[in-house]
């Protein structure tokens, strides 16, 4: 089950029952099955609070991925700052649209066991969130 949720902050206007069949197909792809995903979607204060809570870490980011995998059913809480989304997309040239759902479905490729903080890792994870966007396109 996917759910989405705000803290702090309007829903973005996705189309949920699109958005999770997406995830889903994406998961597929990966021999992987859809457990509990819950997406909340926040602010950079909110983001700022969860990454120095529970990661020690004191800066602002798009996306923070808590992992309950089991096996190959993928389950987990992402928090999506919609500031770091928006500022992200400007500065790369996208629209907040196309950025929101690389963020959504980034968080989904960690859970699939792909990283992107080693050497030649983040090259695979873009190339992984290319071919997920090219999908969206059949569930939009």
């Amino acid at each position: 089950m996917i759910t989405y949720q705000t803290e702090g902050v309007d829903m973005p206007a996705i189309k949920k029952r699109e958005t999770s069949a997406w995830i889903k197909a994406v998961a597929e792809t990966y021999g992987k099955k859809v457990g509990e995903i819950a997406y909340i979607f926040c602010s950079d204060e909110k983001i700022l609070e969860v990454n120095r809570q529970y990661l020690q870490h004191d800066y602002y980011t798009d996306i923070i991925t808590f992992d309950y995998c089991e096996g190959n059913r993928i389950s987990g809480d992402l928090f999506i700052s919609l500031d770091t989304v928006r500022t992200n997309a400007e500065q790369f040239g996208a629209t907040y649209e196309t950025e929101l759902h690389r963020v959504i479905i980034h968080g989904i490729l960690h859970l699939c066991g792909i990283n992107d903080k080693g050497p030649g890792e983040r090259e695979i994870m873009e190339a992984a969130e290319n071919r997920a966007l090219d999908m969206l396109a059949d569930f939009q």
